[in-house]
């Protein structure tokens, strides 16, 4: 009787411990590449000073990229005159590091990127959609971010407007920016994230800025010049973080 007794509660052990497996296993939906940051302009400097080891071909609509593998589909925005065209990933690169990537001559001229502020966006193109949502993130899995380094993306929900977009004409506007570095559904572990920055870096200028009840950016600066820029961008890529944006200011 009780050699039975022994049994069933082995068997229910073992369920037990079966079930917790399965139940920590959690599926996502891939997200979509997004980043905002400054661009190189291709020339055969680029190449001498070994920043990538293929030319592109002036009259293409490619690109070099560190992140997206060679073919993907993007699409580039310049940031200050929200011109847009669909360009594609010739090759992909490791040591763009400050740069989000670098655009061919005629990409430069369709989007008309200025060379003292090559501010553009990308933004990958995947199931013949450009406007899909990125995953959520629970309190825990944010929690471990905000302690933990590596990272690659942080941002939730980052839904893109389908409107028409309207062509505004290119102005050299005052340098001024902030970096982007992650964005959290819970306010306390965007709060945790600041004072690691503060603690482990020599970067004080961080802020939270709360754009929704549930969505609490942390950025850094404002920066008004590309050396102190570069610098903070840098220091807290120090940390382990990946997918850094850099946006313009107001």
């Amino acid at each position: 009787m009780n050699y039975k007794i022994f049994i069933i509660l082995i068997f229910f052990i073992f369920s037990g411990c079966k079930l917790e497996t399965v139940n920590k296993k959690v599926n996502y939906d891939n997200n979509i590449y997004v980043n905002k940051g400054f661009t190189l302009i291709y020339s055969d400097e680029l190449i001498k000073d070994k920043i990538t080891k293929k030319k592109i071909d002036i009259r293409s609509l490619d690109i070099h990229h560190s992140y997206l593998s060679r073919g993907t589909k993007v699409k580039i925005t310049n940031l200050l005159n929200n011109k847009s065209l669909v360009g594609n990933v010739s090759r992909k690169i490791k040591n763009l590091d400050f740069y989000n990537s670098i655009v061919s001559k005629r990409i430069s001229d369709e989007l008309n990127i200025n060379y003292d502020q090559p501010y553009i966006e990308i933004k990958e193109i995947k199931n013949n959609s450009i406007f899909l949502a990125k995953k959520s993130k629970t309190f825990e899995e944010e929690k471990n971010v905000a302690n933990k380094a590596p990272v690659d993306t942080i941002s939730i929900n980052d839904l893109n407007s389908s409107k028409k977009e309207k062509v505004k004409d290119t102005k050299v506007s005052k340098f001024s920016y902030v970096i982007k570095v992650a964005e959290f559904y819970f306010f306390e572990n965007a709060k945790d994230l600041k004072k690691r920055i503060i603690t482990e870096t020599d970067i004080q200028i961080v802020n939270i800025l709360s754009i929704s009840k549930n969505t609490h950016r942390i950025i850094l600066g404002p920066y008004n010049n590309i050396n102190s820029l570069q610098k903070a961008f840098y220091s807290i890529r120090t940390l382990g973080f990946e997918n850094i944006e850099i946006i313009k200011n107001g």
